[in-house]
Formats: structure tokens, sequence, C-alpha cells
């Protein structure tokens, strides 16, 4: 954990803990020794990301617990069995995550029966579960999908309200182990049955409250730096972390002890003090929901039309339920033939200003806005790279147009990064514009600073 003083040393301490670290709360009592053990051979050959462990991390963090030991192994279940029985006598609970599915190579209630000399059976809240699953998609309940109803005896069963495969909790000696799908939506959707098992087995916490605020265009070290430069009164009962992502970045408020929520409120304050218009809202708020809520708000809605970003954009909205509500139409124009011919772009101004340049995104933007019954636009034309460009637009470069006819803006900025992050922060810039325009924020925000072309 590093820390840093915002003040002299006679004042408490402002706490920043690591985005990726599995931190254990400090508590007087003592806390149960939580393990996780991954398995699946996609997990360790890296083809498929560990993001399950951050997650379980996260909902455990507002109960007072966190993860002592983390585990990863393949799908080999004399592997599996020898690892369950290592980690299971030095914890309290262990939380297995994987495994679970119909393949011949999920074999997670097969080392865990083992590992508790427990005989594999047919379980019938498993085999329930499974044929109301088969039933609500019309398809027949197989050989296949019943290995999933086989669990070990004494198993009681978690619900899982997405997938085939039912969750399980057994206990192995003195250690609960709590059996969870790899799937990460499945995963997310039955945290709550996790955590309620949980509860049951270890009472209840010192409560830890965590106040997420989300923000967009500060990094980590410039929040950090601004923090520490503002010399905040920074209360113990509070912890400042960050969890750095693409776009946004999050900083966490966690509280414990008395008087936790006023110490964390007053924090709040201070952070929204310092700042400002960089938030974007609280928990999971993202620019794309932000901005629809706006716009409903506003009864208006907004069209793309995109170059660089490919329909990025347009995806970042409609992934919201209800975006159809304020969000009209995308453009992809990725060729400047399509600019012309879906966005009347004029060939005079391709040729003469090339398709990045102020002049093709303004009549991008107002293209979209001609052709739909959106009252705002976002438009954006860049060079994503590695190649490309020249002396005077080099990779990384993008022109951005938003607004609405009569107050068209626009801003040319540049994101020297991999092709991908450049479309993440170019998408995410363009939603955030729209969302200054909207709240009536005329102030500048510091990546015009910072990613100036």
């Amino acid at each position: 954990m590093a820390v840093f003083e915002s003040r002299p040393r006679s004042h408490s301490r402002l706490a920043i803990h690591p985005s990726d670290q599995l931190a254990m709360p400090d508590q007087s009592a003592p806390a149960p020794v939580i393990q996780l053990l991954l398995t699946g051979d996609e997990v360790m050959s890296g083809d498929t990301v560990d993001s399950n462990s951050a997650l379980i991390a996260r909902h455990l963090a507002p109960l007072g617990l966190a993860v002592r030991r983390k585990v990863t192994v393949g799908d080999d279940a004399d592997l599996l069995c020898a690892e369950i029985k290592s980690m299971s006598a030095a914890a309290d609970v262990l939380i297995i995550n994987g495994g679970l599915g119909p393949t011949v190579d999920d074999r997670t209630a097969q080392a865990l029966a083992a590992a508790a000399q427990a005989p594999l059976e047919e379980h019938p809240e498993a085999r329930a579960h499974l044929e109301e699953w088969c039933a609500q998609r019309g398809i027949a309940l197989n050989a296949a999908n019943l290995k999933q109803a086989m669990l070990p005896a004494s198993s009681r069963v978690l619900h899982n309200p997405v997938g085939s495969a039912a969750g399980f909790q057994l206990e192995v000696g003195k250690c609960l182990a709590l059996c969870t799908p790899g799937v990460p939506g499945e995963l997310k959707a039955m945290l709550n049955a996790v955590l309620a098992a949980l509860k049951e087995r270890l009472g209840d916490f010192p409560e830890r409250n965590v106040l997420r605020l989300q923000t967009f265009g500060i990094g980590e070290s410039m929040a950090q730096q601004m923090i520490k430069d503002a010399a905040l009164d920074w209360p113990a009962e509070v912890e400042l972390g960050f969890r750095a992502g693409a776009p946004q970045l999050e900083i966490k408020l966690t509280a414990s002890g008395s008087g936790m929520r006023a110490a964390q409120e007053r924090c709040r304050e201070d952070l929204e003090r310092l700042f400002g218009d960089h938030i974007i809202g609280e928990g999971d708020a993202t620019l794309a929901a932000r901005v629809l809520e706006l716009l409903q708000a506003e009864g208006a809605a907004l069209a793309t039309a995109e170059s660089c970003t490919g329909g990025l954009i347009a995806s970042m909205l409609t992934r919201v339920p209800g975006a159809s509500a304020a969000f009209h139409a995308g453009y992809v124009t990725y060729a400047d033939a399509v600019k012309q011919s879906a966005l009347g772009v004029a060939a005079d101004t391709l040729a003469r200003h090339g398709a990045v340049s102020e002049a093709v995104v303004r009549e991008m933007a107002a293209g979209a806005l001609e052709r739909t019954e959106a009252q705002y636009a976002i438009a954006v034309s860049g060079i994503a790279g590695p190649d490309g460009g020249g002396a005077d637009k080099p990779p990384g470069t993008v022109w951005l147009a938003w607004g609405r006819a009569g107050d068209l803006r626009t801003r040319r900025l540049r994101w020297p990064v991999e092709r991908v992050l450049f479309q993440t922060m170019v998408a995410a810039a363009s939603l955030d514009l729209i969302r200054r325009m909207l709240l009536g924020i005329e102030t500048e925000p510091k990546y015009f600073t910072t990613r100036r072309g």
C-alpha cells in the first residue's frame, strides 16, 4: 500500500490502495480468512482474462471482507482436488470460481467431491433448475446438461438466475466452499446468493461503506497530485482509492467506524470542489448513460456521425437500456465517398481540407442533424494509427464536432496511443463534450490542454 502525506505527520494519513490489490480491511476483530480458487485452462493460457476475482473482491469490501489469497489452476481434477484440500485447511471460506459447465473439462464438482470424500449424486434442486432453464429456451435436457446436476452429497444449491449451472456450497472440514460459475455475467447475477451464504456463515462484521465516484478527463497520477497539492484535511475514517480504467477513472471513498457516513460525505464534497465537472456520477455511472439521461430530461435526441471510431459511440449509447428514447441514428462513414453520400459532406471540402479536419466534422455533424429528428449531434474523424497521417496530422489526431444546429463546436485533440484505446478515448470525449453542453458547463475540460492536437 502506497501512502502519501497530505499534511504534517501529526495529522491522519491519506491511504491510497492500488486498484488491483486485494487488501485486508483494518478491523479490530480478526477477519475471517477467505481464499479464492480460479479454475480453467483458458484462464491459465491467457485466452480468457480474469475479471471475476476483481468482481468478487468489490462485492466483499462493503461487508468488511477481503480475499487473503488467490490461486489459479487449470482443468486438472487431481490438481484441483489437491488445491482444494490445501486451501480449505487454511481458510474459513474458499470461493471456487469456474468449472461448473456441461463439458468434460468442467471438473469442479468432481474435484470438490474427492476433496470432501463425498460421493457425487444427482441433486434434485439442481436438476429442477436445469429443467426450468431448458424449458424456458425450448431445448431438450440432454446428458451433457445433466452433468451439471451431479453435485457432491450434502451440497446446498446457490441459485444461478442466468445460466444452466447452479452454484453450490459444501463443508470441507471446517471450511465453507462456495462454488460459482466462471462466466462473468452468471457470477455477477448470483453474487447476492454468495454474499447471503457468507453472512449466514460468518455473521455481521463492522460495516464498510464504499462510495464510488466516476470521472473522465483526469488521469490517476493527475488526480493523486491534485489531492496532494490541495492538502485536504482528510479524516482517518476514510480511505481514498483509485481504480484506473479506460475511459473512466473511479475514485473510491471507503469509510468505516462510527461517524463514517458524515466523514465520507465531507470527503466527497472536497473531491467535488476539487474535480468539479470532471465527475460524471456515482456508482456505476457511465458517460453514455449520463448523456442519455440528460437528453431525456430535455426531451431531446442525439445522432452520431463517426469515421475513426467505427460506430463505437453509437455502440456505447445503445448498450444502455432504453437508449432509443434519446438516440436516433448513428452513421459510420469511414470512406470519403460515404461521407458525401450519407451525410452530404461536400467533395470540395474533402479535397481542400482532408477527411481529418474541422470543416469536414462540421459538415458531418450538420448532415446528421439534417437527416434525423435529433436536436444534438456528434461527429468525429481522425487517424487511429499506427500508420497514416503526416507531420501536420500525426497518428492519434482527431477532430471532434458536437452540439446543435446554430451551435456546433469543434476541437482538435490528440491521443497518441494504440488503436483501440484511441477509439475508446475519442468516443468517450465526444460523449463528455455533449454532457457538458447539456449541463451548461462552459469551462474547458483538462484534456483540452493535455490532449491538444
